[in-house]
């Protein structure tokens, strides 16, 4: 699980393009899309309910901006928290956020399944249609449960799975988690926090530990912590039958080989590795503006490859900086500053990538991170995310009172 987004702001982000720059003229879309005449005239297309897009769609309200919302789900998951409610029960009520209580007729729920940019519409599944002025797409990444909770379907359906997950792992004696990334350190210092007693061996065929963009000496203090709590560490190693093997259901004595030839035995496993671009929504319309991996190019506005009414934020993007919630929503505030200022005239703002800011909770009392790529004491990140996973923030942005 990548780091959430804290409560501060980075100036550095944030840049006015200076006319006539070389990097502007370099960079310029192709103008494509209606000419939008005012303000008045403006009807935003948010594609995808995560942190960006939720972002965007705040901004776009408190700037009285006509704009759809448009998600598979009918509330915000804040999957910071997914991890947590995997183990403690009773939790993952709290992690899923009602849209139509803060968006009303602003948010649809639907799947789109793709965009006409010459009738500037969005097709959903069924064939709805909604026209747009611009598009924003923010339609993040797919990757296995528990980590993530991408299924269309509603927010009861997701309590009740994360509710059933918990259950899982209380009957499990011993825990295999695959995949040794951000997700998986944080999802083994989870179980093992709430579940002390278990067996949990965390596989890895990396032998650091957590993202790459971290500090060598926060990714060290991660495999300390995990070590401190009693997880168990197999490095530099991959799992050989995952493919058929059962994931995230109890099977005692399930066993496990490694590609060199090593067995494990285990009564749950669980993946935290395979997250994938979602680029469903807009491959069949944005091939020609698409990187290998599915993600959208864009420029230095935000804007996709091709369009200037079209902007991409997040998970889905090619900006070269980790995926994060933090990201997300500072993509959100440059897109739509753009978008009004494009209307207006004036002056497009870009967005620059800066220091790495990451922190990760590794159980209610443990974290670390680093702030600016500065390194975080543990407790600063235990007050700062680990206690309450920053789900008081969702439930504050989102204007709703917490259950």
């Amino acid at each position: 699980m990548k780091a959430a987004p804290l409560e501060l702001t980075s100036e550095r982000h944030l840049h006015p393009e200076a006319s006539g720059g070389d990097r502007g003229a370099r960079e310029e879309p192709v103008k494509m899309g209606g000419q939008v005449s005012s303000v008045e005239s403006v009807h935003v297309v948010v594609v995808g309910g995560g942190f960006g897009g939720v972002a965007a769609a705040q901004q776009l309200k408190s700037r009285d901006l006509n704009f759809t919302l448009i998600d598979t789900r009918d509330a915000f998951h804040h999957n910071v928290a997914a991890l947590r409610a995997a183990v403690q029960p009773g939790l993952a009520q709290r992690t899923f956020i009602p849209f139509k209580d803060t968006f009303g007729d602003s948010f649809l729920q639907g799947r789109v399944e793709r965009v006409d940019v010459d009738r500037q519409t969005v097709v959903l599944r069924g064939g709805r249609e909604v026209g747009f002025s611009h598009l924003i797409l923010c339609t993040g990444t797919d990757g296995p449960f528990p980590g993530s909770f991408t299924s269309e379907a509603s927010s009861q359906s997701g309590v009740r799975a994360y509710e059933d997950f918990t259950k899982q792992v209380q009957a499990a004696d011993s825990v295999l988690v695959v995949g040794g990334g951000s997700t998986g350190v944080e999802m083994a210092a989870e179980i093992k926090t709430e579940h002390p007693e278990k067996k949990v061996v965390l596989i890895h065929s990396r032998i650091a530990l957590a993202d790459p963009e971290l500090l060598p000496s926060v990714r060290h203090q991660a495999k300390e912590v995990l070590l401190q709590k009693g997880v168990e560490l197999v490095l530099g190693e991959k799992v050989d039958n995952l493919s058929q093997l059962q994931l995230n259901v109890t099977n005692k004595n399930m066993e496990v080989t490694t590609e060199r030839g090593g067995t494990l035995s285990t009564d749950l496993i669980v993946c935290c590795t395979g997250q994938k671009v979602n680029s469903a929504a807009y491959h069949s319309s944005f091939s020609a503006s698409m990187a290998s991996s599915g993600a959208l190019k864009v420029n230095q506005h935000l804007q996709v490859q091709g369009f200037t009414n079209v902007y991409a934020l997040g998970d889905c993007t090619d900006v070269k900086e980790p995926k994060m919630a933090y990201h997300a929503q500072l993509h959100a505030a440059v897109a739509v500053k753009n978008i009004v200022s494009s209307v207006r005239g004036g002056e497009l703002t870009s967005y620059h990538t800066g220091s790495v800011t990451m922190l990760l909770a590794m159980g209610r009392d443990a974290g670390v991170g680093q702030f600016n790529g500065w390194k975080l004491p543990g407790c600063v990140v235990v007050l700062g995310k680990s206690r309450d996973l920053l789900l008081w923030k969702s439930w504050r942005e989102m204007k709703q009172q917490q259950p």
